[in-house]
């Protein structure tokens, strides 16, 4: 079991203003509008791109109703189902930091661009394909406000990948098939759960300080303000 939070600093979340809120809303009911074709299907019990997809505008508090009008528009010929694709980028960021980018988008020539200039504006380097996704894992992970004996053990049971204990609670990795499973387990145990969604977990970390992380998270920032960019994912630990 780990002693900290060592990847609280992978997956950025940070607090979105009022400006923002409509950029972020739209990317998620993208996400959902695509992982729904992708899988063929809009029941998300059949479909787990599209459940993930779900549970991530859940937890950025996008209304239900958005996201039943965008799943209405599944397989529909209105003109708005534009067919997108999932790209991947790969690179660097100043310091040796991996990062990880995944975009939906109509014209890859236009991401391409944007994210390429983005990286070389903020003192990184575009990799080739596969220069940093080996360094990636894909899990479930499940945050539980409660850090106690009973959820450890119930975590345990569920067959986790691993424990992490933090001042919040606890985080719960499992693989990516039993995500939403062992949620439905630990909540019908009575044990709580924050979130659950499937992410990205680097098998090693680039340990900074604050102050020295700083080029860093504006590059990570400025990724996640492009309007095709989905998720960004890094192997940056910030340290004290």
């Amino acid at each position: 079991m780990s002693g900290h939070s060592k990847w609280a600093q992978i997956k950025r979340k940070k607090a979105v203003t009022d400006q923002r809120r409509g950029k972020v809303i739209s990317k998620h009911l993208r996400a959902i509008q695509a992982a729904a074709r992708s899988g063929g299907s809009a029941d998300p019990a059949a479909n787990l791109q599209l459940r993930n997809a779900i549970e991530l505008a859940r937890n950025d508090d996008v209304p239900m109703d958005n996201i039943e009008r965008a799943l209405a528009k599944f397989g529909g010929d209105d003109g708005e189902a534009a067919q997108f694709e999932d790209v991947t980028y790969e690179g660097y960021a100043p310091g040796g930091v991996a990062v990880l980018v995944y975009a939906l988008t109509n014209n890859r020539n236009r991401t391409a661009s944007e994210v390429r200039h983005v990286f070389s504006a903020r003192g990184g380097s575009l990799g080739a394909s596969g220069a940093v996704a080996w360094q990636f894992e894909r899990r479930g992970i499940l945050e539980v406000p409660e850090n106690s004996e009973r959820s450890q053990e119930a975590a345990i049971d569920l067959g986790a990948l691993d424990l992490i204990e933090h001042e919040d609670g606890l985080e719960i990795h499992v693989t990516p098939d039993s995500t939403y499973a062992a949620k439905e387990s630990l909540l019908a145990q009575g044990i709580p759960v924050e979130s659950a969604s499937i992410s990205m977990v680097p098998q090693n970390t680039v340990a900074m300080r604050e102050s020295d992380s700083e080029p860093v998270e504006r590059l990570i920032e400025a990724l996640e303000d492009l309007d095709d960019i989905q998720d960004v994912y890094s192997n940056l630990e910030v340290t004290e």
